[in-house]
């Protein structure tokens, strides 16, 4: 019995383990996203897009090892409120992860100059950035007010979106270069939508209820 209740702890163990690499993957997939927007080097674009499939093995890792604590062990209840976070926490890591090669997708067909169009998009990133490097502090820590406040932040990369979308000045550019730009702003607040749901589900963990959008 002492042996099959290791067995399961280190299982237990490798799936956070699993779950903390895909984050890491993620969060350098935000970094060199907006890294290549600005770059004279398209190749480094490519890298990001074909590292994608290396990241989908990752969620696919977790989903199998999820089903096989599922199925071979019995998990107590805050255990399995660990099990069911890590398969929804991965597949919103590797929706992020899709986004920053959709971004990298965007720099092969065109470069941003703008030094206005840069910063906001690099802003919108680092925060995403910041974000999510809080939240491993957050569920470390089981920390419900960070987690409550980084769900917040969130209205600030929505903010950046919004300046980049509604500028004249992007529309007094090049259309097809403005078109680009907010498009690559839209993969970027859906980062940070991502990054939200992520802490939601980090909020469930720690409390074992749903995070309530309308809580003060």
């Amino acid at each position: 019995m002492a042996d099959m209740r290791e067995k399961y702890e280190k299982s237990l163990e490798t799936l956070k383990e699993t779950v903390l690499t895909l984050a890491k993957e993620a969060y350098e997939a935000i970094e060199k996203s907006i890294d290549v927007l600005s770059t004279d080097n398209i190749q480094q674009a490519r890298e990001l897009i074909a590292h994608d499939k290396e990241i989908n093995a990752i969620e696919t890792d977790v989903n199998d090892q999820v089903v096989s604590l599922i199925t071979k062990q019995q998990p107590i209840a805050t255990d399995l409120r660990v099990i069911m976070a890590s398969i929804k926490i991965a597949a919103e890591l590797e929706r992020i992860a899709d986004n920053a090669g959709a971004i990298a997708k965007i720099r092969i067909r065109v470069r941003f100059e703008d030094e206005y169009v840069i910063a906001r998009l690099e802003t919108m990133g680092k925060l995403s950035m910041l974000m999510l490097a809080d939240l491993y502090t957050a569920y470390e820590n089981k920390d419900i007010s960070l987690t409550r406040e980084i769900i917040e932040r969130d209205d600030d990369i929505d903010d950046l979106y919004k300046e980049i979308v509604n500028t004249t000045y992007l529309i007094d550019n090049d259309p097809f270069v403005a078109g680009q730009a907010q498009l690559a702003g839209r993969h970027l607040e859906r980062i940070g939508d991502h990054i939200t749901n992520i802490a939601e589900n980090v909020y469930y963990f720690i409390t074992g209820e749903q995070y309530d959008k309308f809580e003060k």
